[in-house]
C-alpha cells in the first residue's frame, strides 16, 4: 500500500483547461488523491487548493513552451499529459464568422498538437507516458449546428489513432476519452462564440430550434466528477482501452444505431432529435 502511495505522488499530470467543467473537476480530485498536478489557464489564478496552475494559451505557442519548460524545472518529468481544454461554437456553417472557425481549429485541434509535440521528446527521454486526449460524442458523429466542433473533435481521432501506433515502440499510450453531455459551463461559453442569429440569416429559426435542444440536453447532463473519476481509473490501469465512451445510454445506443443503421435512417433520427425541419 505504502509502494503504491509513493508511486502516485511521484507521478506528475500536465492538464490543460482547469480554470472550469471537466478541467477543474478533474485537477482537483487528481490532486486530492496524491498526484503532482499542473493546470493550465489563460489568465492568473489561485484557487487555493493543491492544483498547481500555469498560465498557457493553446493558441500561443510561446506560452505552451513555456508551460511544460515550467513543469520540467520543477519536476523534471511528466508522466501524463491529458489534453481538456478547447472552446464550443454554435451556428451554420454556411453563416459562422471566419474568426470563429479558426479559433474553434486553433483552440481543440492545432493547441492540441502543439503542446503534444513539446511534450512527447520529454515522454520519449524518461522511458514512457501516457497522453489522454478529451475528444466527444460530436466526433464521432457530425451535429448541426456544431460543424466546426465536431471537425475539431474528429480530428482528434484521427490524429491519436496515427500517433498511437508511431509511439507505441516508446511505452507511450494514447487514449482518447469521448464524453457525452455533461453538465457543465459549456452552454454559457458557448454563448461567446455563437454565430449571430440576424434576422436575414436563411438558417435563423433551425438554428434557434437546435441550440435550445443542445442546450437542454447539456442542463440534464452528468456530473463532470463522473468523468474526473473515469480519468484517475485510466492513469492508474496498467493496459488502459484505446478509448472511453462515457455518456448517457441514450447517447450510446446512438453511436450504435450509426454503425448498423443505413446512413440515411440514421441521419433522419438525429434530424428529429435536433427539430430540423
Amino acid at each position: 500500500m505504502m509502494k503504491d502511495k509513493k508511486t502516485k505522488m511521484n507521478k506528475v499530470i500536465l492538464i490543460t483547461g482547469v480554470s472550469s467543467g471537466f478541467g477543474q473537476q478533474t485537477a482537483r480530485f487528481l490532486a486530492d488523491k496524491g498526484y503532482i498536478v499542473y493546470g493550465t489557464v489563460r489568465s492568473e489564478s489561485d484557487q487555493g487548493d493543491l492544483v498547481h496552475y500555469l498560465r498557457m494559451d493553446l493558441t500561443d505557442l510561446s506560452s505552451i513552451k513555456k508551460a511544460v519548460s515550467d513543469v520540467l524545472e520543477k519536476e523534471g518529468r511528466i508522466d501524463v499529459l491529458i489534453n481538456n481544454a478547447g472552446m464550443h461554437s454554435g451556428g451554420p456553417i454556411e453563416t459562422t464568422p471566419i474568426e470563429i472557425i479558426e479559433l474553434q481549429m486553433d483552440t481543440n485541434f492545432m493547441g492540441m498538437v502543439h503542446l503534444t509535440r513539446s511534450i512527447l521528446p520529454v515522454m520519449r527521454k524518461q522511458g514512457g507516458g501516457t497522453i489522454i486526449n478529451l475528444g466527444s460524442i460530436g466526433g464521432l458523429m457530425g451535429l448541426p449546428f456544431q460543424a466546426y466542433y465536431s471537425a475539431s473533435k474528429f480530428a482528434i481521432e484521427g490524429f491519436s489513432d496515427a500517433l498511437r501506433m508511431e509511439v507505441n515502440n516508446f511505452n507511450i499510450k494514447v487514449i482518447v476519452i469521448n464524453p457525452g453531455d455533461f453538465h457543465t459551463n459549456n452552454t454559457r461559453n458557448r454563448r461567446k462564440y455563437l454565430a449571430p442569429p440576424v434576422a436575414d440569416d436563411p438558417y435563423v429559426d433551425q438554428f434557434t430550434r437546435s441550440l435550445a435542444v443542445i442546450e437542454k440536453d447539456e442542463s440534464n447532463g452528468s456530473s463532470p466528477e463522473i468523468l474526473a473519476r473515469k480519468i484517475m481509473k485510466i492513469i492508474e490501469c496498467r493496459n488502459p482501452r484505446q478509448r472511453y465512451i462515457i455518456a448517457s445510454f441514450d447517447q450510446k445506443l446512438a453511436l450504435f444505431l450509426k454503425y448498423i443503421l443505413p446512413a440515411t435512417w440514421f441521419r433522419k433520427i438525429l434530424e428529429f432529435h435536433y427539430k430540423i425541419k
